[in-house]
Protein backbone atom coordinates (compact mmCIF):
# COMPACT_ATOMS: atom_id res chain seq x y z
CA UNK A 1 0.00 0.00 0.00
CA UNK A 2 1.56 3.16 -0.93
CA UNK A 3 2.24 5.87 1.93
CA UNK A 4 0.55 8.86 2.24
CA UNK A 5 -0.10 11.56 -0.55
CA UNK A 6 2.73 14.44 0.03
CA UNK A 7 1.64 18.82 -0.16
CA UNK A 8 4.28 20.70 -1.90
CA UNK A 9 4.55 22.98 0.63
CA UNK A 10 4.97 20.62 3.66
CA UNK A 11 7.59 18.26 1.79
CA UNK A 12 7.49 16.20 5.40
CA UNK A 13 4.38 16.48 6.11
CA UNK A 14 4.88 17.33 9.90
CA UNK A 15 2.48 20.40 9.34
CA UNK A 16 -0.08 20.19 12.45
CA UNK A 17 0.73 17.02 13.41
CA UNK A 18 1.34 16.37 17.48
CA UNK A 19 5.01 16.02 18.01
CA UNK A 20 6.34 15.10 21.62
CA UNK A 21 9.78 15.19 22.43
CA UNK A 22 11.09 13.70 25.81
CA UNK A 23 14.38 15.49 27.19
CA UNK A 24 13.54 18.54 25.67
CA UNK A 25 15.16 20.60 27.97
CA UNK A 26 18.09 20.77 26.35
CA UNK A 27 20.79 19.09 23.90
CA UNK A 28 19.22 16.82 21.11
CA UNK A 29 15.58 17.55 22.48
CA UNK A 30 15.73 21.06 22.73
CA UNK A 31 16.86 21.50 18.75
CA UNK A 32 14.45 18.53 17.76
CA UNK A 33 11.74 20.51 19.50
CA UNK A 34 12.60 23.77 17.39
CA UNK A 35 13.17 21.77 14.39
CA UNK A 36 9.52 20.46 14.04
CA UNK A 37 8.38 23.90 15.38
CA UNK A 38 9.72 25.19 12.47
CA UNK A 39 8.42 22.48 10.20
CA UNK A 40 5.05 23.57 11.79
CA UNK A 41 4.46 20.67 13.62
CA UNK A 42 2.27 21.41 17.27
CA UNK A 43 5.10 20.79 19.32
CA UNK A 44 5.52 19.10 23.11
CA UNK A 45 7.67 19.11 25.24
CA UNK A 46 8.43 16.99 28.19
CA UNK A 47 11.72 16.81 30.90
CA UNK A 48 11.75 16.66 34.56
CA UNK A 49 14.42 19.93 34.32
CA UNK A 50 12.31 22.50 34.64
CA UNK A 51 14.88 25.71 34.04
CA UNK A 52 15.71 23.87 31.23
CA UNK A 53 12.29 23.37 29.47
CA UNK A 54 11.05 27.15 30.49
CA UNK A 55 14.71 28.06 28.28
CA UNK A 56 13.30 25.38 25.45
CA UNK A 57 9.49 27.53 25.82
CA UNK A 58 10.94 31.07 25.57
CA UNK A 59 13.02 29.96 22.24
CA UNK A 60 9.19 27.82 20.62
CA UNK A 61 7.46 31.03 21.49
CA UNK A 62 10.27 32.96 19.39
CA UNK A 63 9.47 31.32 16.88
CA UNK A 64 5.84 32.19 17.05
CA UNK A 65 4.86 28.66 18.57
CA UNK A 66 2.52 27.77 21.73
CA UNK A 67 3.70 25.18 22.81
CA UNK A 68 3.02 22.78 25.17
CA UNK A 69 5.56 22.47 28.33
CA UNK A 70 5.07 19.80 30.74
CA UNK A 71 7.89 18.60 34.01
CA UNK A 72 7.79 15.05 33.69
CA UNK A 73 9.92 12.19 36.01
CA UNK A 74 9.73 9.72 32.31
CA UNK A 75 10.69 6.63 34.58
CA UNK A 76 7.50 7.49 36.69
CA UNK A 77 4.69 5.89 35.02
CA UNK A 78 2.07 7.63 36.55
CA UNK A 79 4.30 11.26 35.56
CA UNK A 80 4.01 10.29 31.94
CA UNK A 81 0.67 9.38 32.15
CA UNK A 82 -0.61 12.78 33.55
CA UNK A 83 2.12 14.55 30.94
CA UNK A 84 0.30 12.63 28.03
CA UNK A 85 -2.87 13.61 29.63
CA UNK A 86 -2.21 17.46 29.95
CA UNK A 87 -0.96 17.17 26.21
CA UNK A 88 -3.84 15.30 24.46
CA UNK A 89 -6.23 17.80 26.22
CA UNK A 90 -4.58 20.86 25.13
CA UNK A 91 -3.18 19.61 21.61
CA UNK A 92 -5.24 16.78 20.57
CA UNK A 93 -3.72 13.04 20.11
CA UNK A 94 0.10 12.31 19.74
CA UNK A 95 1.19 11.64 16.56
CA UNK A 96 5.24 11.30 16.79
CA UNK A 97 6.84 10.66 19.76
CA UNK A 98 11.02 11.67 20.11
CA UNK A 99 12.39 9.64 23.05
CA UNK A 100 15.98 11.56 23.60
CA UNK A 101 16.12 11.53 27.62
CA UNK A 102 19.05 10.20 28.63
CA UNK A 103 22.13 9.97 31.79
CA UNK A 104 25.49 8.71 32.24
CA UNK A 105 26.82 7.41 35.29
CA UNK A 106 30.45 6.70 34.53
CA UNK A 107 31.99 3.70 36.35
CA UNK A 108 33.67 0.44 35.86
CA UNK A 109 31.89 -2.30 35.95
CA UNK A 110 33.47 -4.05 38.25
CA UNK A 111 32.76 -1.50 40.97
CA UNK A 112 29.73 0.11 39.55
CA UNK A 113 26.72 0.08 42.21
CA UNK A 114 23.75 -1.53 41.52
CA UNK A 115 22.25 2.01 42.26
CA UNK A 116 24.47 3.84 39.38
CA UNK A 117 23.15 0.72 37.08
CA UNK A 118 19.78 0.78 37.78
CA UNK A 119 19.67 4.70 37.01
CA UNK A 120 20.94 4.28 34.12
CA UNK A 121 18.75 2.12 32.76
CA UNK A 122 15.70 3.44 34.10
CA UNK A 123 16.27 6.81 32.23
CA UNK A 124 17.73 5.59 28.86
CA UNK A 125 15.91 2.17 28.50
CA UNK A 126 12.80 1.79 30.68
CA UNK A 127 11.78 5.48 30.26
CA UNK A 128 11.87 5.15 26.58
CA UNK A 129 9.55 1.89 27.07
CA UNK A 130 7.33 4.29 29.72
CA UNK A 131 6.66 6.86 27.25
CA UNK A 132 6.50 4.49 24.02
CA UNK A 133 3.65 2.53 25.72
CA UNK A 134 1.77 5.36 27.47
CA UNK A 135 1.79 8.00 24.21
CA UNK A 136 1.35 4.91 21.45
CA UNK A 137 -2.18 4.78 23.06
CA UNK A 138 -3.02 8.23 21.82
CA UNK A 139 -1.82 7.80 18.53
CA UNK A 140 -3.94 4.63 17.89
CA UNK A 141 -6.68 6.91 18.19
CA UNK A 142 -5.66 8.44 14.74
CA UNK A 143 -4.78 4.94 12.96
CA UNK A 144 -1.05 5.93 12.80
CA UNK A 145 2.46 6.86 14.69
CA UNK A 146 5.79 7.15 14.58
CA UNK A 147 8.56 6.85 17.12
CA UNK A 148 12.07 7.79 17.18
CA UNK A 149 14.10 6.99 20.32
CA UNK A 150 18.17 8.44 20.61
CA UNK A 151 20.38 5.61 21.15
CA UNK A 152 24.22 6.08 20.19
CA UNK A 153 27.26 4.38 18.46
CA UNK A 154 27.97 3.36 21.90
CA UNK A 155 25.39 0.83 21.88
CA UNK A 156 26.82 -1.22 19.16
CA UNK A 157 30.44 -0.41 20.08
CA UNK A 158 31.14 -0.92 23.83
CA UNK A 159 32.34 2.31 25.62
CA UNK A 160 34.55 1.43 28.54
CA UNK A 161 34.28 2.98 31.96
CA UNK A 162 30.87 4.26 30.80
CA UNK A 163 29.04 2.21 33.51
CA UNK A 164 25.34 0.54 32.11
CA UNK A 165 25.14 3.54 29.22
CA UNK A 166 26.56 0.99 26.52
CA UNK A 167 24.16 -1.49 27.56
CA UNK A 168 21.12 0.51 27.73
CA UNK A 169 21.84 2.41 24.59
CA UNK A 170 22.22 -1.31 23.13
CA UNK A 171 18.86 -1.95 24.68
CA UNK A 172 17.32 0.98 22.78
CA UNK A 173 18.04 0.03 19.60
CA UNK A 174 16.44 -3.66 20.36
CA UNK A 175 13.45 -1.86 21.97
CA UNK A 176 12.94 -0.04 18.82
CA UNK A 177 13.13 -3.02 16.53
CA UNK A 178 10.31 -5.03 18.82
CA UNK A 179 8.26 -1.90 18.75
CA UNK A 180 8.43 -2.18 14.99
CA UNK A 181 7.26 -5.12 14.64
CA UNK A 182 4.42 -5.66 17.30
CA UNK A 183 2.93 -2.00 16.31
CA UNK A 184 3.72 -1.92 12.32
CA UNK A 185 0.59 -3.63 11.70
CA UNK A 186 -1.32 -0.67 13.35
CA UNK A 187 0.50 1.58 11.53
CA UNK A 188 3.00 2.80 14.13
CA UNK A 189 6.56 2.61 12.91
CA UNK A 190 9.56 3.11 15.30
CA UNK A 191 12.88 3.65 14.46
CA UNK A 192 16.64 5.25 15.89
CA UNK A 193 18.95 7.65 15.24
CA UNK A 194 22.53 6.93 17.09
CA UNK A 195 24.47 9.84 17.20
CA UNK A 196 28.23 9.46 17.02
CA UNK A 197 30.65 12.34 18.75
CA UNK A 198 28.35 15.32 19.43
CA UNK A 199 28.57 18.35 21.93
CA UNK A 200 25.36 18.27 24.32
CA UNK A 201 25.05 18.99 27.66
CA UNK A 202 26.00 15.70 28.75
CA UNK A 203 29.22 16.09 26.86
CA UNK A 204 30.44 18.95 27.27
CA UNK A 205 32.56 18.80 29.71
CA UNK A 206 34.79 16.27 27.66
CA UNK A 207 34.91 18.99 24.91
CA UNK A 208 36.04 21.63 27.83
CA UNK A 209 38.90 19.59 28.73
CA UNK A 210 41.94 20.82 26.31
CA UNK A 211 42.88 18.87 23.66
CA UNK A 212 40.09 16.83 23.35
CA UNK A 213 38.23 18.63 21.06
CA UNK A 214 40.90 18.50 18.79
CA UNK A 215 41.46 14.96 19.32
CA UNK A 216 38.01 13.71 18.51
CA UNK A 217 37.69 15.70 15.40
CA UNK A 218 40.74 14.16 13.98
CA UNK A 219 39.26 10.98 13.98
CA UNK A 220 35.97 11.63 12.43
CA UNK A 221 35.87 11.71 8.61
CA UNK A 222 34.20 14.73 8.42
CA UNK A 223 36.69 16.68 10.91
CA UNK A 224 34.20 18.02 12.76
CA UNK A 225 31.96 17.15 16.15
CA UNK A 226 28.72 16.71 15.58
CA UNK A 227 25.99 19.25 16.39
CA UNK A 228 22.50 18.84 18.05
CA UNK A 229 20.83 20.60 15.09
CA UNK A 230 22.97 16.77 12.85
CA UNK A 231 20.84 14.76 15.27
CA UNK A 232 17.26 16.90 14.80
CA UNK A 233 17.73 16.70 11.09
CA UNK A 234 17.73 12.84 10.73
CA UNK A 235 15.02 12.38 13.31
CA UNK A 236 12.49 15.24 11.55
CA UNK A 237 13.08 12.74 8.41
CA UNK A 238 12.35 9.58 10.27
CA UNK A 239 9.42 10.93 12.33
CA UNK A 240 8.08 12.28 8.72
CA UNK A 241 5.46 10.58 6.38
CA UNK A 242 8.47 10.60 3.78
CA UNK A 243 9.77 7.94 5.91
CA UNK A 244 6.55 5.87 6.17
CA UNK A 245 8.08 3.23 4.88
CA UNK A 246 11.07 3.07 7.01
CA UNK A 247 10.58 1.32 10.35
CA UNK A 248 12.61 -1.14 12.95
CA UNK A 249 15.69 0.73 11.25
CA UNK A 250 18.54 2.51 12.84
CA UNK A 251 20.68 5.62 11.43
CA UNK A 252 23.84 6.45 12.44
CA UNK A 253 24.63 10.12 12.32
CA UNK A 254 28.11 10.25 12.85
CA UNK A 255 30.21 12.05 10.36
CA UNK A 256 32.00 8.35 9.28
CA UNK A 257 33.14 7.49 12.62
CA UNK A 258 32.43 4.39 13.31
CA UNK A 259 33.69 3.38 9.79
CA UNK A 260 37.15 4.14 10.62
CA UNK A 261 37.98 0.92 12.34
CA UNK A 262 40.58 -0.21 9.54
CA UNK A 263 42.49 3.41 10.00
CA UNK A 264 43.90 2.23 13.35
CA UNK A 265 45.54 -1.17 11.30
CA UNK A 266 48.88 0.11 10.83
CA UNK A 267 50.04 -0.09 6.57
CA UNK A 268 52.96 1.62 6.70
CA UNK A 269 53.58 2.75 2.36
CA UNK A 270 49.71 3.00 2.41
CA UNK A 271 47.82 6.43 2.87
CA UNK A 272 48.47 9.16 5.45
Amino acid sequence: MAGPAQDASDWLGLAGRVAVVTGGGGGIGRATAISFARAGANVAVIDRDEKGLETTRGELRALGADPVVAPCDTTDEASVAAAAETIERSLGPCGILVNTAAILRPGGLDTLTLAEWNATLSVNLTGYFLCAQIFARQMRKLGRGSLVHVASVAGSNAQGFSGAYSVSKAGVVMLSRQLASEWGPGGIRSNVVSPGLVVTPMSQAFYDTPGVTERRTAVVPMRRIGAPQDMADAILFLASDRASYVNGDEIIVDGGFTRTIMNLVPRPGHGE
